[in-house]
Protein backbone atom coordinates (compact mmCIF):
# COMPACT_ATOMS: atom_id res chain seq x y z
CA UNK A 1 0.00 0.00 0.00
CA UNK A 2 1.13 3.37 -0.72
CA UNK A 3 0.06 6.16 1.17
CA UNK A 4 -0.21 10.01 1.07
CA UNK A 5 -0.95 11.60 4.41
CA UNK A 6 -1.90 15.36 4.74
CA UNK A 7 0.71 15.91 2.06
CA UNK A 8 1.42 19.78 1.13
CA UNK A 9 4.03 21.21 -0.97
CA UNK A 10 4.90 25.25 -1.19
CA UNK A 11 7.54 26.25 -3.30
CA UNK A 12 9.95 28.99 -3.39
CA UNK A 13 8.04 32.55 -3.18
CA UNK A 14 4.80 30.73 -1.17
CA UNK A 15 3.06 28.59 -4.25
CA UNK A 16 0.70 26.13 -2.21
CA UNK A 17 1.05 23.31 -5.21
CA UNK A 18 -0.49 20.74 -3.14
CA UNK A 19 -2.37 21.15 0.07
CA UNK A 20 -3.23 18.79 2.55
CA UNK A 21 -3.75 16.04 0.29
CA UNK A 22 -4.34 12.34 1.15
CA UNK A 23 -4.57 9.31 -0.74
CA UNK A 24 -4.44 6.08 -0.17
CA UNK A 25 -3.16 3.57 -3.12
CA UNK A 26 -3.84 0.00 -3.29
CA UNK A 27 -3.71 -2.52 -5.90
CA UNK A 28 -6.13 -0.90 -8.87
CA UNK A 29 -5.50 2.12 -10.83
CA UNK A 30 -6.70 5.47 -9.79
CA UNK A 31 -6.86 8.31 -12.11
CA UNK A 32 -5.63 11.66 -11.02
CA UNK A 33 -7.90 14.17 -12.66
CA UNK A 34 -8.03 17.93 -12.90
CA UNK A 35 -6.98 20.79 -14.83
CA UNK A 36 -3.66 22.07 -15.80
CA UNK A 37 -2.14 23.80 -12.90
CA UNK A 38 -3.89 22.07 -10.45
CA UNK A 39 -1.02 20.46 -8.37
CA UNK A 40 -1.07 16.52 -9.89
CA UNK A 41 2.08 16.83 -11.27
CA UNK A 42 3.60 18.13 -7.72
CA UNK A 43 1.42 15.22 -6.15
CA UNK A 44 2.94 12.54 -8.33
CA UNK A 45 6.95 13.88 -7.92
CA UNK A 46 6.39 13.45 -4.26
CA UNK A 47 4.69 10.29 -4.45
CA UNK A 48 8.06 8.98 -6.91
CA UNK A 49 10.03 10.39 -3.94
CA UNK A 50 11.48 13.02 -6.55
CA UNK A 51 10.55 15.85 -4.54
CA UNK A 52 10.25 16.07 -1.01
CA UNK A 53 6.61 17.61 0.45
CA UNK A 54 6.63 20.84 2.55
CA UNK A 55 4.76 18.93 5.55
CA UNK A 56 2.69 15.58 6.00
CA UNK A 57 3.88 11.75 4.85
CA UNK A 58 4.44 9.20 2.35
CA UNK A 59 3.90 6.05 3.45
CA UNK A 60 5.07 2.81 1.64
CA UNK A 61 3.98 -0.12 3.18
CA UNK A 62 4.02 1.36 6.47
CA UNK A 63 7.32 2.98 6.05
CA UNK A 64 8.38 6.09 6.06
CA UNK A 65 9.20 6.90 2.15
CA UNK A 66 10.47 10.55 2.89
CA UNK A 67 12.86 9.63 5.42
CA UNK A 68 13.82 6.02 3.65
CA UNK A 69 12.56 6.10 -0.20
CA UNK A 70 14.48 3.11 -1.23
CA UNK A 71 11.86 0.22 -0.53
CA UNK A 72 9.44 2.12 -2.62
CA UNK A 73 12.20 3.45 -5.61
CA UNK A 74 13.41 -0.61 -5.85
CA UNK A 75 9.37 -1.08 -6.67
CA UNK A 76 8.51 1.70 -8.63
CA UNK A 77 8.34 2.68 -12.54
CA UNK A 78 8.08 6.37 -12.94
CA UNK A 79 6.65 8.43 -16.32
CA UNK A 80 7.55 11.98 -15.23
CA UNK A 81 5.48 14.69 -17.65
CA UNK A 82 8.95 15.67 -19.48
CA UNK A 83 10.89 13.20 -19.85
CA UNK A 84 14.39 13.62 -21.05
CA UNK A 85 16.35 11.14 -23.44
CA UNK A 86 19.89 10.91 -24.71
CA UNK A 87 19.30 11.72 -28.72
CA UNK A 88 22.21 9.91 -30.04
CA UNK A 89 21.60 6.63 -28.42
CA UNK A 90 18.94 3.77 -30.05
CA UNK A 91 15.88 2.99 -27.95
CA UNK A 92 17.74 -0.62 -27.07
CA UNK A 93 20.79 1.51 -26.22
CA UNK A 94 18.85 4.04 -23.85
CA UNK A 95 16.59 1.50 -22.27
CA UNK A 96 20.10 -0.86 -21.70
CA UNK A 97 21.63 1.89 -19.56
CA UNK A 98 18.53 2.56 -17.35
CA UNK A 99 18.06 -1.28 -16.80
CA UNK A 100 21.84 -1.05 -15.78
CA UNK A 101 21.38 1.42 -13.42
CA UNK A 102 17.81 -0.19 -12.10
CA UNK A 103 20.01 -3.36 -11.30
CA UNK A 104 19.05 -5.64 -14.29
CA UNK A 105 21.56 -7.97 -15.70
CA UNK A 106 22.41 -7.87 -19.07
CA UNK A 107 20.59 -11.32 -20.29
CA UNK A 108 17.28 -10.63 -18.32
CA UNK A 109 17.11 -6.39 -19.58
CA UNK A 110 17.95 -7.99 -23.45
CA UNK A 111 14.82 -9.90 -23.06
CA UNK A 112 12.75 -7.32 -21.37
CA UNK A 113 13.65 -4.52 -23.37
CA UNK A 114 12.20 -6.83 -26.42
CA UNK A 115 9.08 -7.44 -25.12
CA UNK A 116 8.89 -3.75 -24.45
CA UNK A 117 9.88 -2.47 -27.38
CA UNK A 118 7.19 -4.69 -29.00
CA UNK A 119 4.90 -3.72 -26.10
CA UNK A 120 4.59 0.06 -27.27
CA UNK A 121 5.48 -0.55 -31.09
CA UNK A 122 8.97 0.49 -31.48
CA UNK A 123 10.58 -2.53 -32.96
CA UNK A 124 11.02 -1.39 -36.37
CA UNK A 125 12.55 1.60 -34.85
CA UNK A 126 14.65 0.71 -32.50
CA UNK A 127 17.84 1.02 -34.47
CA UNK A 128 16.67 4.58 -35.16
CA UNK A 129 18.71 7.40 -33.10
CA UNK A 130 16.12 8.70 -30.11
CA UNK A 131 16.57 12.45 -31.54
CA UNK A 132 14.75 11.20 -34.55
CA UNK A 133 12.14 10.11 -32.48
CA UNK A 134 8.76 12.05 -33.21
CA UNK A 135 6.83 13.53 -29.43
CA UNK A 136 4.90 10.42 -29.66
CA UNK A 137 7.94 7.81 -29.96
CA UNK A 138 9.63 9.19 -27.18
CA UNK A 139 6.54 9.78 -25.23
CA UNK A 140 6.49 5.53 -25.93
CA UNK A 141 10.45 4.94 -24.76
CA UNK A 142 8.99 6.83 -21.41
CA UNK A 143 6.24 4.05 -21.32
CA UNK A 144 8.71 1.29 -21.92
CA UNK A 145 11.23 2.94 -19.62
CA UNK A 146 8.87 2.58 -16.47
CA UNK A 147 7.94 -1.10 -17.28
CA UNK A 148 11.93 -1.89 -17.41
CA UNK A 149 11.65 -3.48 -13.76
CA UNK A 150 8.07 -5.28 -14.01
CA UNK A 151 7.16 -2.66 -10.80
CA UNK A 152 4.74 -3.09 -8.49
CA UNK A 153 4.01 0.74 -8.49
CA UNK A 154 3.61 2.56 -11.62
CA UNK A 155 3.04 6.41 -11.29
CA UNK A 156 2.76 7.93 -14.80
CA UNK A 157 2.01 11.64 -15.18
CA UNK A 158 -0.15 12.60 -18.46
CA UNK A 159 1.46 9.30 -19.97
CA UNK A 160 -1.16 9.75 -23.42
CA UNK A 161 0.46 12.95 -24.10
CA UNK A 162 1.13 12.78 -28.14
CA UNK A 163 0.08 9.31 -28.53
CA UNK A 164 -2.18 8.78 -31.55
CA UNK A 165 -5.76 7.40 -30.90
CA UNK A 166 -4.61 3.67 -31.46
CA UNK A 167 -1.65 4.00 -29.14
CA UNK A 168 -3.57 5.67 -26.52
CA UNK A 169 -6.53 2.70 -26.38
CA UNK A 170 -3.50 0.22 -26.28
CA UNK A 171 -1.67 1.87 -23.50
CA UNK A 172 -5.30 2.38 -21.80
CA UNK A 173 -5.09 -1.32 -21.88
CA UNK A 174 -1.61 -2.63 -20.69
CA UNK A 175 -2.95 -0.21 -17.80
CA UNK A 176 -5.80 -1.82 -17.03
CA UNK A 177 -3.87 -5.70 -17.16
CA UNK A 178 -1.57 -4.07 -15.12
CA UNK A 179 -3.71 -2.83 -12.19
CA UNK A 180 -4.96 -5.83 -11.30
CA UNK A 181 -2.20 -6.82 -9.47
CA UNK A 182 -0.55 -3.37 -9.00
CA UNK A 183 -0.74 0.19 -7.92
CA UNK A 184 -1.13 2.40 -10.70
CA UNK A 185 -1.57 5.92 -9.99
CA UNK A 186 -2.22 8.24 -13.33
CA UNK A 187 -2.73 11.97 -13.84
CA UNK A 188 -4.36 13.39 -16.93
CA UNK A 189 -7.05 15.85 -17.94
CA UNK A 190 -8.31 14.17 -19.96
CA UNK A 191 -11.66 12.14 -18.99
CA UNK A 192 -11.47 9.96 -21.92
CA UNK A 193 -8.20 8.77 -20.47
CA UNK A 194 -8.94 6.94 -17.37
CA UNK A 195 -13.11 6.48 -17.73
CA UNK A 196 -12.96 2.86 -19.08
CA UNK A 197 -10.19 1.54 -16.54
CA UNK A 198 -10.24 3.57 -13.46
CA UNK A 199 -11.15 1.88 -10.33
CA UNK A 200 -11.16 5.24 -8.74
CA UNK A 201 -11.07 8.85 -9.50
CA UNK A 202 -9.46 11.53 -7.69
CA UNK A 203 -10.45 14.87 -9.05
CA UNK A 204 -7.89 17.84 -7.70
CA UNK A 205 -8.08 21.31 -7.92
CA UNK A 206 -6.27 24.06 -6.88
CA UNK A 207 -3.92 21.72 -5.08
CA UNK A 208 -6.38 20.14 -3.35
CA UNK A 209 -8.22 17.08 -3.22
CA UNK A 210 -11.93 17.74 -3.93
CA UNK A 211 -13.62 14.33 -4.49
CA UNK A 212 -12.99 10.35 -4.72
CA UNK A 213 -15.10 7.88 -6.01
CA UNK A 214 -15.56 5.40 -8.40
CA UNK A 215 -16.47 6.10 -11.86
CA UNK A 216 -20.09 4.47 -11.16
CA UNK A 217 -20.55 7.08 -8.28
CA UNK A 218 -19.57 9.47 -9.92
CA UNK A 219 -22.10 8.85 -12.45
CA UNK A 220 -24.95 8.60 -10.36
CA UNK A 221 -24.06 12.35 -8.43
CA UNK A 222 -25.26 13.80 -11.91
CA UNK A 223 -28.67 11.26 -12.40
CA UNK A 224 -31.21 13.25 -13.21
CA UNK A 225 -29.46 16.89 -14.02
CA UNK A 226 -28.41 16.74 -16.81
CA UNK A 227 -29.78 18.45 -19.93
CA UNK A 228 -29.28 19.73 -23.36
CA UNK A 229 -31.53 22.71 -25.41
CA UNK A 230 -31.17 24.58 -28.29
CA UNK A 231 -30.99 28.37 -27.39
CA UNK A 232 -30.17 31.45 -29.34
CA UNK A 233 -26.47 32.97 -28.87
CA UNK A 234 -28.05 35.80 -26.94
CA UNK A 235 -28.68 33.54 -24.08
CA UNK A 236 -25.37 31.69 -23.72
CA UNK A 237 -23.62 34.15 -21.53
CA UNK A 238 -26.68 34.19 -19.12
CA UNK A 239 -26.96 30.55 -18.89
CA UNK A 240 -23.50 29.85 -18.48
CA UNK A 241 -23.31 32.54 -15.18
CA UNK A 242 -26.05 30.59 -13.65
CA UNK A 243 -25.11 27.02 -14.31
CA UNK A 244 -22.52 24.49 -15.08
CA UNK A 245 -22.08 24.45 -18.94
CA UNK A 246 -19.99 21.15 -19.68
CA UNK A 247 -20.67 21.54 -23.78
CA UNK A 248 -21.49 23.69 -26.56
CA UNK A 249 -21.71 23.36 -30.22
CA UNK A 250 -22.59 25.62 -32.90
CA UNK A 251 -25.26 24.05 -35.18
CA UNK A 252 -27.37 25.65 -37.93
CA UNK A 253 -30.03 26.75 -35.47
CA UNK A 254 -28.40 28.17 -32.59
CA UNK A 255 -26.31 26.98 -30.16
CA UNK A 256 -26.46 23.34 -28.79
CA UNK A 257 -26.08 23.33 -25.20
CA UNK A 258 -25.30 20.94 -22.73
CA UNK A 259 -26.21 22.36 -18.94
CA UNK A 260 -25.59 21.00 -15.51
CA UNK A 261 -29.16 21.82 -13.28
CA UNK A 262 -31.22 20.44 -10.68
CA UNK A 263 -33.91 21.68 -12.35
CA UNK A 264 -34.81 22.57 -16.40
CA UNK A 265 -32.03 25.23 -17.36
CA UNK A 266 -34.57 26.83 -20.15
CA UNK A 267 -37.53 26.24 -21.50
CA UNK A 268 -37.64 23.45 -24.09
CA UNK A 269 -34.50 21.85 -22.57
CA UNK A 270 -34.68 17.89 -22.12
CA UNK A 271 -33.38 15.51 -19.97
CA UNK A 272 -30.06 13.29 -21.01
CA UNK A 273 -27.74 10.38 -19.51
CA UNK A 274 -24.67 12.11 -18.26
CA UNK A 275 -21.60 11.15 -18.77
CA UNK A 276 -18.21 11.81 -16.39
CA UNK A 277 -16.97 14.52 -18.01
CA UNK A 278 -20.23 16.07 -16.74
CA UNK A 279 -19.51 14.17 -13.32
CA UNK A 280 -16.32 16.31 -13.22
CA UNK A 281 -17.15 19.64 -14.56
CA UNK A 282 -19.88 19.32 -11.89
CA UNK A 283 -17.37 19.07 -9.14
CA UNK A 284 -14.70 21.23 -10.21
CA UNK A 285 -17.08 24.31 -11.23
CA UNK A 286 -19.55 24.10 -8.13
Amino acid sequence: MLELVDVTKIYKGGKRAVDAMSLRLEPGLVGLLGPNGAGKSSLMRIAATVTRPSSGQLLFEGVDAVARPEPLRRALGYLPQDFGVYPGLSAPEFLAYLAAAKGLSARSAKARIGELLELVNLTEAGKRPLGKYSGGMLRRVGIAQALLADPQVLIVDEPTAGLDPEERVRFRNLLAELAATRIVLLSTHIVSDIESVASDIAIVAQGRLLCRASPADLLRSVAGQVWEALVDPAEVTELQARHVVSRMVRVAEGIRMRILSAGRPVTGAVKVVGDLEDAYLGVIRL
